[in-house]
């Protein structure tokens, strides 16, 4: 039967619509990876900068002040060694010289006999390779064996100057060595700083899931969600700036008084994750709820926006000091304010209210409670049924325990819902 003129200019402004909600969630997307991509940039521009300038001081150590023809690998293990987290520098110095001394001692010993050429330099980093790890070498000293030979068999060095590749290797990994440490970087304060911008970041998903909400905006939520979920990113570097930064304490003299407050903010991980991972629960609910048309009461909406105001206002108590224990009012108080169930609760705003309950639990560790302390700050959910309060279950929807895991049998569906119906106090 054939399409009515209605039907195709119905079927065609469908299309239209839905063409132009992934342009906005494209163009969204590519805004949020290059403002993402600035932030990576500037949080690395000394890293850079610094790398930069000791390739260049130890190449000139090597070839200005020792009088080294090309000291490449100067340059080289310069870069490498500064690559690795603090803790790690040490032990690369020595794989890096050890690699490089296996890989110029196979590469000469083998171009000495053999020449050079495209099949000599497969054999030299094969057998340069095989004798690092007979030498029960680390996976790093291997490649920089099997690196080292390929240069060495490609740059013939002139006779006699073998043993300077050794040596400005050294001077490359003493110089970078040098570099790090006179390095201008707070290992108290920049793990502190990145636990703030990841609080930051959660309050703005959490104020974009709210907005979404309350406009009932498809799209907007399911940007929201998006944005959740790269969130992770950020948890991980935080992860590896506080591991960095537990590193420089413990091997320099000079800042172990700095150990507590750093393994301050490193206990603040375990807990952090948590709430980044019931915030992308709650952030695909909200999504669900849009989707299929169901309605989030507006007293559950403005938890959320409560709750990213605390979000914030933990952010900046940590910015500056260590743990935002002024804070933990403000989430007891919203704790209080979801113990209600709304009176014809559907599905998806149950789980909303439940990861809500989770999320603050996570934020009351975050400023020091253990998790029983935190748990118990949580009052039961109720109901008012007939003028009667009844204990009720906090729902979970069987399709997100995978992202819930441990985290959402905690308080969403937890201690305080065994799905009993039982008259409250």
């Amino acid at each position: 039967m054939p399409r009515t003129a209605d039907a195709h200019h119905w079927y065609d402004a469908a299309w239209i619509e839905r063409t132009g909600t992934w342009r906005r969630r494209a163009g969204a997307a590519s805004r949020r990876s290059l403002q993402a991509r600035l932030k990576r940039w500037r949080s690395r521009g000394f890293f850079i900068a610094q790398c930069a300038i000791t390739a260049g001081v130890a190449f000139f150590i090597a070839g200005g002040v020792l009088g080294h023809e090309i000291p490449i690998f100067s340059a080289i293990a310069a870069v490498i060694v500064l690559g690795q987290s603090f803790g790690q520098r040490l032990q690369r110095v020595a794989e890096v010289v050890a690699g490089v001394a296996v890989g110029v001692f196979v590469g000469d010993l083998f171009v000495h006999y053999a020449g050079n050429g495209y099949w000599q330099l497969a054999v030299v980093v094969f057998a340069a390779m095989s004798v690092a790890t007979l030498l029960d070498a680390s996976v790093g000293m291997t490649g920089m064996a099997g690196t080292q030979s390929a240069v060495v068999t490609i740059l013939v060095p002139p006779p006699g100057q073998a043993f300077t590749r050794w040596s400005d290797a050294v001077i490359g990994g003493l110089t970078a060595l040098v570099a790090a440490t006179i390095t201008p970087v707070s290992p108290v304060r920049r793990p502190r700083q990145y636990a703030a911008e990841v609080i930051v970041e959660m309050s703005a998903i959490l104020r974009e899931v709210a907005t979404s909400l309350r406009a009932r905006d498809v799209v907007a939520v399911d940007e929201a969600m998006d944005r959740a979920r790269a969130s992770e990113d950020m948890l991980e570097e935080l992860r590896d700036v506080a591991d960095d930064g537990l590193a420089v304490v413990r091997t320099s003299p000079f800042r172990r008084r700095h150990l507590p407050a750093v393994q301050v903010i490193a206990d603040l991980l375990v807990p952090l994750d948590r709430a980044i991972r019931n915030l992308r629960v709650l952030a695909r609910r909200a999504s669900i709820a849009l989707h299929t048309g169901e309605p989030v009461p507006g007293a559950y909406i403005a938890m959320i926006e409560e709750l990213a105001d605390a979000t914030d206002q933990m952010a900046g108590t940590l910015a500056v000091r260590e743990v935002p224990l002024s804070s933990r009012r403000a989430l007891v108080e919203l704790a209080e304010r979801t113990t209600y169930v709304d009176e014809r609760p559907a599905l998806s705003s149950e789980v909303i209210r439940a990861q809500i309950r989770s999320i603050v639990v996570d934020l009351l560790m975050v400023t020091g409670l253990s998790y029983d302390a935190a748990a118990d700050y949580i009052p039961e959910s109720f109901e008012l049924v007939d003028g009667t309060e009844y204990e009720v279950d906090l729902p979970t929807d069987a399709d997100e325990r995978d992202d819930l895991g441990e985290v959402g049998d905690g308080i969403g569906a937890g201690p305080h819902g065994r799905g009993t119906r039982q008259p409250g106090p």
